[in-house]
């Protein structure tokens, strides 16, 4: 019987650098990231009429979301936008999991702001405390508590 090959390769050194959110109301997801969520404003570019914003969390610049227009990705037909912008109304489109060290006050300072909670702060049967909000496009936040 032979030893299984050893691989001479080294692990890869691969990091999430950006998500894609899509915004349907660039000052509103702005002001909701920036103010509510206290993330940094790293880029706001503005073309064809459309705004492509980058924010994240201050401590983190190696991680970030693109806040996009849904209908200015490529390829993207009439139809496709329209179920695009009615997913996005339901809050079915896309999903964000973001955590905090103190769920409590980050989910109070969130229903603060007038942002639609959908699950108020709650210790999941997976053993995670945590809650739902959507942003100003529809995208469910889901917040959960660090330990």
């Amino acid at each position: 019987m032979t030893a299984p090959a050893t691989s001479s390769r080294t692990a890869m050194d691969i990091s999430i650098h950006a998500s894609f959110l899509p915004h349907n109301d660039p000052d509103a997801s702005l002001a909701f990231y920036r103010d509510t969520l206290g993330f940094e404003v790293r880029n706001d570019v503005g073309y064809g009429g459309m705004r492509w914003i980058t924010v994240g969390p201050p401590g983190q610049p190696g991680t970030a979301i693109v806040l996009f227009p849904p209908n200015a990705s490529p390829g993207v037909t009439d139809d496709e936008k329209r179920t695009i912008a009615e997913m996005m109304a339901k809050g079915t489109y896309a999903i964000m999991l973001l955590a905090t060290r103190d769920l409590d006050a980050a989910f109070e300072k969130i229903q603060a702001s007038g942002a639609e909670i959908v699950e108020e702060p709650t210790m999941q049967p997976y053993g995670v405390r945590d809650c739902a909000v959507r942003d100003p496009a529809g995208n469910l936040l889901r917040v959960q508590e660090r330990r």
